[in-house]
């Protein structure tokens, strides 16, 4: 039974949460290249507005909005589901290599198969969970000892291992690729927001739809697999089979993210530790408050990264990485 004291902390920094991304979204609806002014937007939300700020709102900002939103969101509750099977503060889809797996499989599928525009969309998210499925696997294999059980220090310096691996493909693939093409993955590789359209919205949506319930259904599970391999076992918890499903669970978000906003790392490093100080680590706390967190700081990295050089602006991805590589430091360090 949850302390009914956590409960109302939580409720607390839940309506916190809301309020920073209602601020966020509100300057970053009205701030760009071609700015809105903020006595305009409800009377153009509302359908009273002009051909150009209808354009701007409806094409332009709002689909990015909600695109960095949900991929936020994705990555947060990712990186919290590898914490919890690993067992490992430092786990995070970008720092451990799932990103780069997907982004390979991406790259492969632009450059080498034959594109149609109305399935494109929708594919993506499927080519880059093969990928990013495959690199997981790999990497879970190489970190796992027969007697030990999973060893989560050696998970992570094998996921950057095989993340630099990677890096190194993908920069074989650009070597030998068109020039439109390249741009299109160097992009990519940034964590440059691509993906800013409506379309883009429906690939990602139902994956949060379905997986998000999923994770806190599974919360339980992931308490107990925090817990020591013996007390776990004990209790009845089969470790193998709850490992690999919400591995396969995090490799989804993971990868359904960053196929419509690029290699983007550190959102799901940081966003479970802000939200564990907040509310302690229990995951029916602490893993709705990560998901809000996620999308805050993917969103807030991408609203202050486009307007902090015009016209092109900092990617979102090395905003985030501006941040979270000194956290990432920290955390080590402390570790």
């Amino acid at each position: 039974m949850i302390h009914p004291t956590l409960l109302k902390k939580q409720r607390l920094y839940f309506g916190i949460l809301l309020a920073l991304i209602a601020a966020t979204g509100i300057l970053s609806m009205g701030m760009g290249y071609s700015p809105l002014s903020y006595d305009r937007l409800l009377p153009a939300i509302f359908g009273n507005g002009t051909f150009k700020e209808d354009f701007i709102l409806f094409s332009i900002r709002l689909p990015r909005i909600v695109i960095t939103l949900l991929a936020g969101m994705a990555l947060a509750l990712s990186g919290a589901i590898l914490q919890g099977v690993t067992r490992n503060d430092l786990a995070d889809p970008g720092i451990i290599g799932i990103n780069s797996g997907a982004g390979v499989a991406i790259a492969v599928f632009f450059l080498f198969m034959p594109i149609e525009a109305g399935s494109f969309v929708y594919l993506l998210p499927l080519v880059a969970f093969a990928g990013a499925l495959v690199t997981a696997l790999l990497i879970y294999a190489c970190s796992y000892n027969k007697n030990a059980g999973l060893q989560p220090v050696r998970l992570v310096l094998v996921g950057i291992g095989f993340s630099t691996a990677l890096s190194g493909v993908m920069i074989i693939l650009i070597s030998s690729a068109e020039r439109e093409k390249v741009d299109f993955i160097a992009n990519w590789l940034a964590g440059n927001i691509w993906g800013t359209d409506w379309p883009f919205i429906w690939a990602l949506l139902p994956w949060l739809v379905v997986l998000l319930p999923f994770t806190l259904y599974k919360a339980n599970r992931l308490n107990i697999l925090n817990l020591s391999e013996p007390v776990a076992v004990g209790i009845g918890v089969s470790l193998e089979k709850e490992r690999i499903v919400l591995l396969l669970t995090a490799v989804a978000l993971a990868a359904s993210a960053v196929s419509v906003t690029g290699g983007i790392a550190f959102i799901g490093l940081m966003a479970p530790h802000i939200a564990k100080t907040l509310v302690g680590p229990r995951n029916q706390l602490f893993l709705p408050l990560a998901v809000l967190i996620g999308g805050w700081l993917l969103l807030l990295a991408d609203t202050v990264g486009r307007n902090l050089l015009e016209p092109s602006g900092v990617p979102a991805g090395i905003m985030a990485a501006l941040i979270g590589a000194p956290y990432f430091m920290y955390l080590l360090l402390r570790k």
